[in-house]
């Protein structure tokens, strides 16, 4: 599936990943997008400022514009277009679906994922290879697909590269 052609970006002061997940949940809720939107985060360095954008993308050019008029009118910093092509997906068309244990191949049924990749490995996983979601699915746009880093876990199983709980550096420090 190829990114959506019509997509707007919001600035944030949010620096962490969770935070800006639970606002671009939050804000597309509020506005009451379609399933088919997809809502990504960026990391962005700019103007000696890090944080995590957010942006909003659908095949509807009406949607957008919906979308970045009650934005702007919220206060939100918005403008076209996305901050960079590798955006980590947090809401795509399928991502409520993905829950428990699926095989690759349900995975890709269900979803706008394009292809899972295993880290470390020569080949992609064979379609009934089993995917422990663990609700937490973050797929990133890689040359214009949907693609889910995933890596070997217990069991013969693979799970999403990106932990929903990660654990902060230095945490027993």
């Amino acid at each position: 599936m190829t990114p959506p052609p019509y997509a707007l970006r919001v600035d944030t002061e949010v620096t962490g990943l969770r935070e800006a997940d639970h606002l671009l949940q939050d804000l597309a809720a509020g506005l009451g997008l379609p399933e088919d939107v997809f809502g990504c985060t960026h990391l962005v360095h700019e103007g000696g400022r890090r944080r995590v954008a957010l942006s909003l993308a659908a095949r509807s050019r009406a949607v957008v514009d919906a979308a970045r008029a009650r934005l702007a009118a919220q206060g939100h910093t918005v403008a076209d277009g996305t901050w960079d092509e590798p955006g980590r997906a947090v809401l795509f068309p399928g991502a409520a679906a993905l829950t428990g244990t699926l095989t690759v191949a349900e995975l890709l049924e269900r979803s706008a994922i394009d292809r899972v990749r295993v880290l470390g490995a020569p080949e992609e996983p064979g379609p009934g290879a089993r995917l422990v979601t663990r609700e937490f699915v973050r797929p990133q746009w890689e040359h214009g697909e949907l693609v889910l880093a995933a890596m070997p876990a217990v069991g013969d199983t693979l799970v999403p590269f990106e932990d929903p709980d990660p654990t902060p550096c230095c945490a027993d420090h």
